[in-house]
């Protein structure tokens, strides 16, 4: 996987997977959009810190990131995502659409 000089997009990249799929591509060499609404596994709330921490790793380890606190829930929603990506970057070159909630029942 090569990486180096291209953008990504990661959403739900605030915890779990998504903060590896963003991490991962960083180490790769990619300029990261860290997405995460920050809420809780049932939807509710939303908190910028652990998209802000994930930024933070990613150029405390000299990669490039921002973060974006979009809802990805609807086209319109998701369209401040991408602005966020051509505004920092200048486009996108991979999208991981990580960001879910977590229904744990049978």
């Amino acid at each position: 996987m090569r990486m180096k000089n291209r953008v990504a997009v990661v959403t739900g990249a605030g915890n779990g997977l998504g903060r590896e799929h963003a991490l991962l591509l960083a180490r790769e060499g990619a300029s990261v959009v860290v997405n995460d609404l920050g809420g809780t596994v049932n939807g509710a709330g939303g908190d910028s810190a652990a998209a802000d921490q994930v930024v933070q790793e990613i150029r405390a380890a000299g990669g490039s990131a921002v973060a974006s606190y979009d809802s990805v829930a609807t086209p319109e929603c998701a369209q401040g995502l991408i602005n966020t990506a051509i505004k920092s970057f200048g486009r996108i070159d991979a999208l991981i659409n990580n960001a879910g909630i977590l229904r744990d029942k049978s």
